[in-house]
């Protein structure tokens, strides 16, 4: 069976003559040692690992510094803290500074036109930050019907993505995975209050 990635570990070796040698192909043979194991691919280490696990370990000091910031503006849009919670556990591992190669910002990795349309005018302020991006949200679950996969879909790829396949989740490869990354972090959360 193929794993669909390649490997290249370095393996060593000391022929007859004591001369050390190393290679990355396989050996048939045990007198090979491994020398060096490359990482598997990020992908495949993050699938490895079980979304909860992965939730448990954002920064814990990060959730309480941020929950009185979360708490009131669950409370302002209407949303579970939880539900803000989960998206900031996704988005940034509550990390204020998060910047993404696309230019998403922040704690809710808030895009520049999303930041203008909320009138968050600093972004990297996470009071601001957590604000827009909890209006945002709330808006997005209006839009499509309370329906929270399609509500985080659009948050992730954009409400235009989730419309132009139909209201439904688009097939990204990252949406996809965002989504039920997302509802993990969101039950977990939810248990734990």
């Amino acid at each position: 069976m193929c794993s669909g990635f390649a490997r290249a570990d370095i393996y060593r070796y000391v022929d007859e003559n004591g001369v050390v040698g190393f290679t990355n192909i396989p050996p048939n043979d045990r007198s090979y040692d491994v020398y060096l194991r490359e990482a598997p691919p990020k992908a495949l280490r993050e699938s490895r690992q079980t979304p909860p696990l992965k939730a448990r370990l954002h920064n814990a000091g990060n959730r309480a510094r941020y929950a009185g910031l979360i708490e009131a503006a669950a409370q302002a849009s209407q949303l579970e803290p939880a539900l803000i919670h989960a998206v900031i556990a996704a988005e940034s591992g509550y990390n204020p500074s998060a910047l993404s190669p696309k230019g998403a910002v922040g704690l809710m990795q808030l895009m520049p036109q999303t930041a203008k349309r909320y009138s968050v005018t600093n972004p990297l302020d996470p009071l601001q930050n957590i604000q827009g991006g909890a209006r945002y949200l709330r808006d997005l679950l209006r839009m499509f019907n309370n329906d929270l996969k399609l509500a985080l879909a659009a948050y992730n790829a954009g409400e235009n993505a989730v419309m132009k396949y139909g209201n439904r989740i688009p097939p990204f490869p990252e949406t996809l995975a965002y989504v039920p990354r997302v509802l993990s972090y969101y039950r977990m959360y939810r248990a734990s209050s």
